[in-house]
């Protein structure tokens, strides 16, 4: 059942590469997002019929494969992979959706497509170490191409540099699988914490050490967080929806998964040195947000903040502030993928995304009063206004991780104020005041570019004001996952404050269950 998700995108990439020559782009298009539409359809069947009440692992399939090299087939999912497998076909039918329609190179173009949506699939399922690093390579290649063909001027440095980065970062995870397996003497990369768990704390400490560098350039956190600007301001729209809204989560999934999940101790150890971490890229990309005058380029840089929001969750490790971290995966993704398919709507429509010479676009008559309202709604949701998917997450992550890290939490609190700073500058800049004669009589907005982002938008209101729908499935997980108490320094130890705020976390997580939030 799960491997239809990874070899109906491959066989189709292979279907519409090899097109003849006298097909049109429309029949790959079309094509293209009916075996992606069917795929997000069969996930839904999964989740359909998948059970929320447990942490272990369904839909298992395990084939063996290269025996001697210690690779098997081994697929499972559970409650922390599949809300971003879901994820991951609901934006990547959006990307094709708003993908023009008269791209040159089509075939190769949803070909690329098509793997990347086979590869990340591949690695939320791949519960073999080897089989995961070869999945979350996959990705890599089609990527880059994606960049490099389809980009803008300087296409080839942000391509080059993506490339570069990417490539250490599966260096340093096929460095560490291979460390694993070798030292604890097991006889296949299959996924398993009990033997991670035996080595000498001194050797998890170094494995989980390499780990976070590896995924800490995928996800990206500072400093490893310089190719994402460049490769989001050069990249398509539909490509940045992509890379923001769902490749930027297979380093967060790589963290909860294969560093938390596999090396809790060491995980323990460090964690109040992750939360740090965690301080430090959210305030430098929302601070770096602030100064930017490119549209696309503050975007990206609300990535690198509000992906250190994960980290933070991480670290603390309780199971509201794991809860947290899945929906803002999730959260994040959505909004995201809204944000930058409005900025390319207006770049497509004024040729330009320099808030210098952008004013008054919310204008009824002549300006994108419609762009401007969901960009409105977007920005909101970014910056964790309540009633939406943002505040959602945001408030798990922190009503969560309290206990443990409060002086970390409150930094990253004020994140989010900076979050409001930046995305209000952008809207007061870009849309209000009179409309600049640069920009003037612009060309109407079809229903066709709207719908997609009016989609997003939708769901991030829908999931803020039913939250239980995000959370349900990643309960019992993320329960499973969290360390325990004992492990985690809270707020009593450290400053004698009453543990009143214990219970206050276990009402909050009852809240969140309760179908009345």
């Amino acid at each position: 059942m799960l491997s239809a998700l990874i070899w109906v995108p491959l066989i189709g990439a292979a279907v519409i590469g090899f097109l003849p020559p006298f097909s049109s782009a429309k029949l790959a298009r079309l094509g293209t997002l009916a075996i992606v539409v069917s795929t997000f359809l069969w996930s839904l069947f999964l989740a359909s019929q998948f059970n929320a009440g447990v942490s272990d692992l369904q839909f298992v399939e395990y084939v063996p494969w290269l025996e001697r090299l210690g690779l098997t087939y081994y697929l499972g999912v559970d409650g922390l992979s599949l809300p971003l497998l879901l994820l991951n076909g609901f934006l990547t039918a959006i990307a094709i959706y708003s993908s023009d329609s008269e791209i040159r190179r089509p075939k190769l173009y949803y070909s690329l497509i098509l793997l990347i949506n086979a590869g990340v699939a591949g690695a939320f399922l791949a519960q073999d170490l080897l089989l995961f690093f070869l999945f979350y390579e996959l990705e890599l290649i089609p990527l880059y191409l994606l960049i490099a063909i389809w980009g803008g001027a300087r296409r080839g440095y942000a391509a080059t540099k993506f490339l570069i980065y990417t490539a250490v970062s599966g260096i340093l995870l096929l460095a560490t699988f291979l460390g694993l397996v070798g030292l604890s003497g097991a006889s296949t990369f299959s996924y398993d914490p009990v033997q991670a768990q035996a080595l000498p704390l001194a050797t998890q400490m170094i494995l989980l050490v390499a780990l976070l560098i590896g995924f800490g350039i995928k996800i990206p956190l500072v400093p490893f967080h310089t190719w994402l600007p460049d490769a989001h301001v050069e990249a398509s729209t539909p490509v940045s929806v992509l890379l923001a809204g769902v490749l930027l989560k297979l380093g967060t999934y790589g963290l909860l998964r294969f560093g938390l999940g596999l090396f809790p101790d060491a995980w323990a150890a460090i964690a109040p040195w992750l939360a740090t971490w965690a301080v430090v890229s959210v305030l430098y990309g929302a601070f770096a947000a602030i100064t930017q005058q490119d549209m696309k380029k503050m975007v990206a840089y609300s990535s690198v903040a509000h992906m250190g929001y994960i980290l933070l969750a991480a670290a603390a490790a309780t199971p509201l502030s794991l809860a947290g971290a899945v929906s803002q995966m999730v959260s994040h993704g959505l909004i995201s993928g809204l944000l930058f398919l409005l900025v390319g709507v207006v770049y497509a429509k004024t040729g330009t995304r320099d808030l210098r010479e952008l004013t008054g676009l919310l204008n009824p008559e002549r300006g994108l009063p419609l762009i401007g309202s969901l960009m409105i709604l977007g920005v909101m949701a970014s910056a964790g206004i309540p009633g939406m998917t943002g505040f959602i997450a945001e408030f798990l992550i922190f009503r969560g991780c309290f206990a443990s890290f409060p002086i970390q939490t409150l930094l990253c609190m004020v994140g989010t104020g900076l979050t409001a700073v930046y995305f209000l500058n952008l809207v007061n800049r870009a849309f209000f005041s009179r409309l600049s004669p640069k920009v003037i009589d612009l060309p109407r907005v079809r229903w066709g570019e709207r719908m997609p982002a009016i989609a997003l938008a939708v769901i991030i209101v829908i999931f803020g004001v039913q939250p239980r729908w995000m959370v349900l499935w990643s309960e019992a997980v993320t329960t499973a996952m969290s360390l325990p108490s004992a492990t985690v320094q809270t707020v009593e130890e450290k400053t004698g404050s009453p543990p009143a705020l214990t219970a206050g976390i276990e009402s909050t997580l009852l809240a969140v269950r309760s179908p009345h939030l």
